[in-house]
């Protein structure tokens, strides 16, 4: 028999060294949004052969050698957010607004004395750059005809004696006995044999008939920052290099809530009516990263620029909370632990790239700028890698993800002191499957104007994605067919002197 309570509480907190990170944990940190400044935005980022702007920095480090003055610049961004779902037929949407600093740096240029010197001119830059906003708010609902959330606390608990999930505390057990426990606890799930205490086998307590109405909601904030340290020269008048040493640092918050009811006939007054299953992450930690990169003047006109970013080596902390209650003709039950687990430190190692570009200048009156992005995902690895569970997530990834194309397109009009901006950007899904997340298509439009040493920037960005959205882990594998639109608007104030 399970313990007699509607409400069991263990307060206090605990350290695990079990993990719980997934796939789709380490995606969060392996892709990077366009930010920065208005006029790279406005272009999608396409600066790789064109330097001379604060955030083509974070794309080819020689971008600071191109500066003639000492520029400092601040953006600011209005990040807007909508998600379409369908799931099983049913469609949803939700959105979130944010605003938000972008970026701010400055960059200072040291021009040579010696008339005679190959080497015209240093730079040095210190730039911030947000490379992801993690604000989001996610809703999906339907009826699912094939299968409820028990599964998911079945999984789990299966293999995990009857006495532990009975009389153990939630605070002493790993993730996944966590799991079975909960489901155990708030009569999701019962167990086979009930007078065997070493029984491992559990069946669901969720009414049978194969209909299931769900909701998932999904909220998160946080943001990705990038602190970057750069080092530029210029040799003669048509060679540029540069050098990043990158300091990365992440904050993520997610709150997750699966709701699931059903009018299925019932048997018995302890078969679940309705239950909700709510998560709490908070993901934070920091990391660091280098770049290397060229500029060549080919011509007047032509510029070529090839650089090079290391993987980003991360140590990161999670920790995790979570609540359950559920409704039965007999009881309401609420299985609340109060605790928070804090799980050990590990280590997440996301892909490094190469990025080769080309551009054409129209003397003062244009440019057009392309650039092409080489980027392996089947590297991204956890750590320590002789970690068991950590193995067999990196073979995972490796199985499922793979390289991607990424090309942004960019152009710039003068007219006096006018500045009309537009680009493109297409990167292609890093999965394997294209489903689990589908292409990125973007486009992008500006406006400047230059004040003389005072420039004002403006950008607004559009892009568009699809994906999977995969609920659970385990045992209950649900997914909703996600569209994701973005809308980005953008102001800098450059002062240059």
């Amino acid at each position: 028999m399970k313990k007699n309570l509607l409400l069991y509480i263990v307060a206090g907190l605990t350290f695990s060294t079990i993990h719980s990170q997934e796939i789709k944990d380490a995606m969060r940190y392996t892709q990077s949004e366009l930010h920065g400044t208005a006029r790279f935005t406005a272009m999608s980022g396409a600066f790789g052969a064109l330097g001379g702007d604060l955030s083509s920095i974070n794309i080819n480090p020689a971008g600071s050698a191109v500066f003639n003055n000492n520029q400092f610049a601040t953006t600011m961004g209005s990040y807007d957010t909508k998600n379409n779902s369908n799931y099983f037929g049913t469609t949803t949407s939700s959105s979130e607004s944010t605003f938000d600093l972008n970026q701010a740096g400055g960059v200072f240029v040291f021009k040579t004395r010696n008339r005679h010197s190959d080497w015209r001119k240093f730079s040095m830059s210190i730039n911030y750059e947000q490379t992801n906003n993690f604000d989001n708010s996610l809703f999906s609902a339907g009826v699912s005809p094939v299968n409820s959330v028990a599964n998911y606390f079945i999984s789990y608990a299966n293999g995990v004696p009857l006495s532990l999930l009975h009389d153990g505390e939630y605070a002493m057990m790993d993730h996944g006995a966590q799991q079975g426990f909960l489901g155990y606890q708030g009569y999701i799930i019962n167990p086979v044999d009930d007078t065997n205490g070493d029984n491992k086998l559990y069946t669901s307590n969720v009414r049978a008939g194969g209909k299931y109405y769900q909701e998932n909601s999904v909220y998160s904030n946080g943001h990705n920052g990038k602190l970057i340290f750069n080092a530029g020269a210029q040799y003669q008048d048509f060679l540029f290099f540069g050098f990043n040493l990158n300091s990365h640092f992440t904050d993520y918050v997610q709150n997750s809530s699966f709701y699931e009811s059903n009018n299925n006939p019932s048997n018995s007054i302890y078969d679940i009516q309705n239950l909700n299953f709510s998560n709490s992450l908070h993901t934070y930690g920091n990391g660091f990263s280098f770049q290397v990169g060229a500029i060549a003047k080919l011509t007047k006109e032509v510029r070529f620029g090839l650089a090079y970013e290391s993987p980003t080596w991360y140590n990161l902390h999670d920790e995790l909370s979570q609540r359950l209650t559920s409704v039965n003709k007999k009881d309401y039950n609420v299985v609340d632990p109060l605790v928070i687990n804090y799980y050990a430190p590990y280590d997440l190692q996301t892909p490094g790239n190469l990025t080769a570009s080309l551009a054409y200048v129209f003397g003062k009156s244009g440019l057009i700028s392309i650039d092409y992005k080489y980027k392996d995902y089947s590297s991204t690895e956890f750590g320590p890698t002789n970690d068991p569970y950590f193995r067999e997530v990196n073979s995972a990834m490796h199985n499922a993800l793979g390289t991607t194309n990424e090309i942004r397109i960019g152009s710039e009009y003068k007219i006096d002191n006018f500045r009309l901006r537009g680009g493109y950007r297409f990167e292609g899904s890093p999965y394997n499957d294209s489903v689990t997340m589908g292409d990125l298509y973007s486009f992008s439009a500006g406006l400047g104007y230059s004040f003389g040493p005072v420039k004002l920037d403006f950008s607004y960005v559009n892009v568009r994605t699809s994906s999977r959205e995969q609920f659970f882990s385990q045992g209950f594998t649900e997914r909703a067919w996600i569209n994701t639109y973005k809308n980005n608007y953008t102001m800098t104030f450059v002062f240059e002197m």
